[in-house]
């Protein structure tokens, strides 16, 4: 129902932590800021490790550096505004910068959930059916996988975005979050939103079950696969290929699926707000932490770019 006798908002407040007292949240802040700078140099010291060593220059360290690049932007669209929050909160954002944050957070949200769909299928094809590797997995191929990873998510944030700034917002401006997302949005808008409800949760749908689901089908396939291998290190090798990619799947969907695919009636802006974290703050940071620490051939290639002997030597 549309209340009447409103004013139409033209900027929000982010409501954030402002709950915990300043004590506590000058501790977010260095906990958050220490975060966001160990991602954004593990991430550029991913991308120039894979530009600089012509060892990684194969289709899985191509799309783990677009997916380095891609996290850069996600959680540059989302943690420097946070972090000002803690500092300051209930700071002010206009309904144009507020469009702005979701569309960016939600193109690079999602283009990184199909750029881990692309990861699963280079290790299909590589782990079931190696021979033919470099036919399948050829650098047209890989670019265009980039490139619809990207358009799937451009295209998905302008039907999200265009869906909730078409709304009327009146009288409520406090964001129920650190950030501009889309149900902390609905909440206050004054009209019945249920078609917006609808189309947020088919979208979610299609970024999150489909890409799910295909990665689920590929690991199913690849475990049998390597299940039949003889040798118990050619074994241990092959899953060694997969582990990393798993671990930041399970961490990402996860995540993200607890937020977005729950019933409204299940759905807590507080509960929301600390998973949110997880996924903004944490997730990011697994992939150049998990791709360093558990992949030998990065660890080779970063031990050459500082000076130290290879442990393979």
């Amino acid at each position: 129902m549309s209340k009447k006798n409103s004013t139409f908002v033209t900027e929000f407040l982010f409501e954030g932590f402002s709950s915990f007292d300043w004590q506590h949240r000058l501790v977010f802040f260095i906990v958050f800021l220490t975060l966001y700078l160990l991602t954004l140099s593990g991430n550029v010291i991913i991308v120039t490790i894979i530009r600089l060593d012509r060892h990684l220059h194969t289709p899985m360290y191509f799309f783990l550096s677009m997916l380095s690049i891609s996290e850069t932007f996600y959680t540059l669209a989302i943690i420097p505004r946070m972090l000002s929050g803690l500092l300051y909160p209930y700071q002010a954002i206009d309904i144009q910068g507020c469009a702005g944050q979701l569309f960016f957070y939600l193109t690079f949200g999602i283009n990184n959930c199909f750029l881990l769909t692309a990861m699963g299928y280079d290790r299909y094809v590589a782990i079931c059916n190696p021979l033919r590797y470099s036919v399948i997995m050829g650098k047209k191929v890989c670019i265009h996988l980039a490139c619809g990873s990207l358009g799937i998510g451009l295209g998905m944030a302008i039907v999200q975005v265009t869906s909730v700034f078409g709304l009327p917002f009146c009288d409520g401006f406090v964001i129920a979050h650190f950030f501009c997302d889309v149900r902390p949005l609905l909440k206050l808008a004054c009209v019945d939103t249920t078609i917006n409800e609808i189309i947020n949760f088919v979208v979610s749908v299609c970024v999150l079950v489909l890409p799910m689901g295909l990665v689920f089908i590929s690991y199913v396939v690849i475990i049998s696969t390597i299940l039949k291998i003889a040798s118990a290190e050619g074994r241990k090798k092959a899953f060694a290929t997969c582990a990393s990619h798993l671990t930041v799947v399970i961490i990402h969907y996860g995540c993200a699926s607890i937020i977005y695919l729950k019933p409204k009636s299940q759905s807590s802006l507080g509960q929301d707000r600390l998973i949110s974290v997880t996924y903004t703050v944490i997730t990011p940071l697994l992939n150049p932490v998990v791709y360093s620490l558990r992949n030998k051939e990065v660890k080779e290639a970063l031990r050459k770019a500082v000076g130290l002997r290879p442990l393979s030597s």
